[in-house]
C-alpha cells in the first residue's frame, strides 16, 4: 500500500511515478532554465502571515463572488490543457469535483474533453454549486475563435479569460527534447480538423505543441482585440497573463471585467517575476475598477491567504489538479478530495483568526525580510 498523499508535493511524486515521461514532462515544466518555476512557489516563502488573536472564530464563512457568482471558497481551478492525459475523465471530473465544492472552474481551449461534455459533467453532478468559465486563446481564424465563445455562451458558462501572454510558445525544453505531441487517442475536444485538434502525427524535431501555436494562434494580438471581443460577447471578460501595473491599467481603460495575474505556470518566458510578487502591484494600479485573481506556485492552504492578503480576490491553481487526476486509478472522488482544500482554507482562517476572507487585510502579512526589524 503506498504511502498517505498529505500534501500536493505528494501527489506530484506519485503523479512522477505513473504518467508517461513526456505527459509528466509536459504538466511540469516551466521555460528554458526554469527559474521562474521554482520562483514562483519560493515567492510565498519571502512573505510571514502576521495573525491576530483572540478572536471568536467558531464560524468561519469562506465564500466569495467572483464576477457575480457566489463561491464556497476563493480558490478555484485554472486552465490546464489535456487533462485527459492524466486520467481518461479528464476536465468532466474536474468539473464534476468543482460542483460538489462549489467552486469555479477555467476549461482550457485546449481541453480534451468539449465545451458541452464538461458543462453537462458539471450540471449532472450532485452539489448545489459551480461554476465554469472558458479560457480563449485567440486564433488567427477569427471566426472560429468565436464560435468557441458563442458554444460557451450557448452553454451557460460564466465568463471569458482570454490569453494575453502567448503569442508564441514559450520554449519548454523536455518539450523539445520529448518531441512532444497528443497521445494517439486523444485530441482537442473543441475543434473538427486535425490541425486544429492537435491529433498529425508529425510535427518534426520540435514540441509538436511548438509548431501548433506558431501555425494556428494569432501573433498580432493587440489591445484592439479586447475590444473586438467585447463587442462579439455578452460575457464578462478577463484577461489572462497581466504581470505590471501600466498593462493593468490599460486592460482597466478597455473596460475589462477582471485581471489575472498570471505568468502561464512559469512556460512562456523565464526570468519574468513571481506572480505573487507584481500582484499588489496591479492591485493597486487598478484601485478596485475590476477584480483582480492570480495564479502560479500555489500548493498551500497558507499561499491563498496570503494572495488574498496581497489583493486578490481569488487564486487560480492548475499542476495540483493535474496530480490529484494521475493519482487516481479509478475516477476521482470529488466530495472527499475537494473537500480537503475547504478544511484547509477554513482551518488556516480560523488560525490567522480571519472569520471571513472580507476580514482578510494587507496588514496580515509582512514581508520575510521586514518582520524581522518589527
Amino acid at each position: 500500500m503506498s504511502a498517505q498523499r498529505v500534501c500536493v508535493s505528494d501527489f506530484e511524486e506519485e503523479a512522477r511515478r505513473v504518467l508517461p515521461k513526456a505527459v509528466y514532462d509536459y504538466y511540469r515544466s516551466g521555460a528554458d532554465g526554469q527559474s521562474t518555476l521554482a520562483d514562483n512557489v519560493a515567492a510565498f516563502n519571502r512573505w510571514h502571515l502576521v495573525p491576530r488573536v483572540l478572536r471568536d472564530v467558531s464560524v468561519v464563512d469562506l465564500s466569495v463572488s467572483v464576477l457575480g457568482q457566489r463561491l464556497s471558497m476563493p480558490l478555484c481551478v485554472g486552465s490546464t490543457a489535456m487533462q485527459r492525459m492524466a486520467h481518461p475523465a479528464g476536465e468532466t471530473a474536474t468539473a464534476r469535483a468543482c460542483k460538489a465544492v462549489g467552486t469555479g472552474m477555467m476549461l482550457s481551449s485546449w481541453a480534451t474533453s468539449s465545451i458541452e461534455e464538461v458543462m453537462s459533467a458539471m450540471t449532472s453532478a450532485p452539489g448545489s454549486g459551480g461554476v465554469l468559465w472558458m479560457q480563449l486563446y485567440i486564433y488567427k481564424d477569427r471566426e472560429l475563435t468565436l464560435s468557441l465563445v458563442r458554444r460557451a455562451e450557448e452553454a451557460g458558462y460564466k465568463a471569458v479569460f482570454v490569453t494575453v501572454d502567448t503569442p508564441y510558445l514559450g520554449k519548454r525544453l523536455d518539450d523539445v527534447r520529448n518531441r512532444f505531441k497528443m497521445p494517439p487517442h486523444l485530441r482537442m475536444s473543441n475543434f473538427s480538423s486535425s490541425s486544429l485538434s492537435f491529433s498529425e502525427d508529425d510535427y518534426g524535431n520540435d514540441s509538436g505543441l511548438a509548431v501548433y501555436v506558431a501555425n494556428a494562434i494569432e501573433p498580432a494580438l493587440s489591445w484592439d482585440d479586447i475590444s473586438w471581443l467585447k463587442k462579439h460577447t455578452r460575457l464578462p471578460v478577463v484577461v489572462k497573463g497581466i504581470l505590471n501595473g501600466q498593462d493593468a491599467v490599460q486592460a482597466v481603460n478597455y473596460g475589462v471585467s477582471g485581471i489575472l495575474v498570471s505568468n502561464h505556470g512559469a512556460r512562456q518566458l523565464d526570468g519574468v517575476p513571481a506572480t505573487l510578487d507584481v500582484l499588489e502591484e496591479v492591485v493597486m494600479a487598478v484601485g478596485g475598477r475590476c477584480d483582480v485573481y492570480m495564479d502560479g506556485g500555489v500548493r498551500r492552504g497558507t499561499d491563498v491567504l496570503k494572495a488574498l492578503a496581497l489583493g486578490a480576490k481569488a487564486v487560480f491553481i492548475g499542476r495540483p489538479v493535474l496530480w490529484g487526476l494521475a493519482c487516481q486509478v479509478t475516477p476521482p472522488h470529488p466530495t472527499r478530495d475537494g473537500c480537503s482544500w475547504i478544511r484547509t482554507c477554513r482551518r488556516i482562517l480560523m488560525t490567522s483568526c480571519c472569520r471571513s476572507v472580507a476580514e482578510v487585510s494587507r496588514s496580515l502579512v509582512r514581508r520575510a525580510d521586514c518582520t524581522s526589524r518589527m
